[in-house]
This record gives structure tokens, C-alpha cells and sequence, in this order.
């Protein structure tokens, strides 16, 4: 059984009063041993959210990293600077990142290898738009993201899947379309990687997963958690969707 990943991208949302304030309502929920339980708050909210969490198991996540170690390149961020903070993870290639600031496949390996020289766990996110599924070419895009990615470390390694189509429009993925991309998705990682570590490695689900549909989707043998976007800005629905995560890890 994969260890459930349940992390919380919370994009440009929570001032440090803000951030800390629900780190701090998280951790009093005290989040079950069996699942990595990972936030993601905005770069000014970091060094916060690190102090809070101090000596807890809660991940900290940064939302990008640039692929160099230092330089002429305004507005980015280095993985030493994020490691000096105590940040241990981050996520590279987001939808949202490619669609509206120009991130590419090759942009988001070339991040996804600094970090992990840097000692950082990336979540690596891939999916297809609309239009990409309404044309049936969602195994394509699929495949075609993931290609490159041996050159990365599986133990450093979460894959993210994000139908795009589904984030932030109320439309969800139904647990079969989801169970069939994860699938795809492992097949390809055996291709990059080895079916051994393929077996090993993380898929998360990205698109629109909430406390109403977490646990139907995380039943999905190839669902092994959630990038979780609007629902882990509150402690009550992110807790529900940790604890669907640890019954999926309890076999319940």
C-alpha cells in the first residue's frame, strides 16, 4: 500500500496572519500518522507557516522554484533559498503555470531537477485541458508530459494529474476517469522509470477533490491522494478529505 499524499496548494490566497492561523487550526486537528499531510502556502507566507509547524509532521511545500542556483532572474526563487526556510517539497509545472505564466515540459523538468539536487520532494503536475479530452487525445498529452521524467529521482518523486478541465469549474472527474488517467499515468512512469518503481511512486488527483467525493475517488487502486486546491483553505473540509485519506489507508 502507497502512504496517501494529501497536500494543499493554497495559490495566492493567506496573508502570514492568515497562514498561520490555519496551520495552527490544522495541527490541532492532529493529522493522522498514516497520511503525509503537505501545505503549499504563498513564498511571503513561508517562513510562518515553517515556524508553526516546527517539529511537526506537516509538509511545507513551496509553489515554484526556479531551475538555477542564483542570478539575474527577477520575481523567482532558488531551491537553496526555499531550503533555508525549511521547506522540504514543492510543486513544479502546475496548470496554472503553464496555461498563464508560459511553463513548459522542458521548463518544469529542468525546476523539477533543482529541486531534488537541492534535497526538495517534487510534486510534478500533468493533465489535459478541454479540448485536449473532447478531442481524445488525453493519453497523448499524458504520455507526452511525462516523457523526459527518468531523468528525475522516483524517491523524490509525487506525480500530480490535473484534468484542467475540472479545476475551479465544478466539474469533477468521475472516479473511472480518474482511475483510467492514474492507470496511464503509472503505465507511462514504468516506461520512464522501472515497473518497480512505478509501482512504488504517488499519483495524486488535482481536480476539484472535496470532502463529498474524496472518498469515492481515493477507493481508486491507482488514486494515492490529492493536490487539493479551494477545500484545503479550510481546516474542516482539508481534514475531511485527510481523514478519507487515512481510511483509504486503513482499508476502510
Amino acid at each position: 500500500m502507497r502512504r496517501p499524499v494529501i497536500a494543499g496548494n493554497w495559490k495566492m490566497h493567506n496573508t502570514v496572519a492568515e497562514t498561520t492561523a490555519l496551520v495552527e487550526g490544522l495541527l490541532a486537528t492532529r493529522p493522522p500518522a498514516s497520511v503525509d499531510v503537505v501545505v503549499a502556502p504563498p513564498f511571503t507566507s513561508l517562513p510562518a507557516a515553517a515556524m508553526v509547524a516546527a517539529g511537526s509532521p506537516l509538509g511545507l511545500a513551496a509553489q515554484n522554484v526556479h531551475w538555477e542556483t542564483h542570478g539575474a532572474f527577477t520575481g523567482e526563487v532558488s531551491a537553496a533559498m526555499l531550503v533555508e526556510l525549511g521547506v522540504g517539497w514543492v510543486i513544479v509545472g502546475h496548470s496554472e503555470r503553464r496555461t498563464l505564466f508560459g511553463e513548459t515540459d522542458r521548463t518544469a523538468r529542468d525546476r523539477a531537477r533543482a529541486a531534488q539536487r537541492a534535497g526538495l520532494t517534487v510534486i510534478y503536475c500533468i493533465g489535459e485541458t478541454l479540448a485536449e479530452r473532447e478531442a481524445d487525445r488525453t493519453f497523448a498529452v499524458l504520455s507526452s508530459q511525462t516523457d523526459g521524467l527518468g531523468s528525475l529521482d522516483p524517491d523524490r518523486l509525487v506525480v500530480a494529474y490535473e484534468p484542467v478541465w475540472a479545476i475551479g469549474t465544478g466539474r469533477t472527474a468521475s472516479p473511472e476517469q480518474a482511475q483510467e488517467a492514474h492507470a496511464f499515468v503509472r503505465s507511462c512512469l514504468e516506461r520512464a522509470f522501472s515497473p518497480a518503481a512505478a509501482a512504488a511512486l504517488r499519483i495524486l488527483y488535482g481536480g476539484s477533490l472535496k470532502p463529498s467525493n474524496a472518498h469515492e475517488l481515493l477507493a481508486r487502486p491507482d488514486v494515492d491522494g490529492g493536490l487539493i486546491g479551494g477545500a484545503s483553505l479550510d481546516v474542516d473540509s482539508f481534514s475531511a478529505i485527510i481523514r478519507a485519506a487515512a481510511d483509504r489507508a486503513a482499508g476502510v
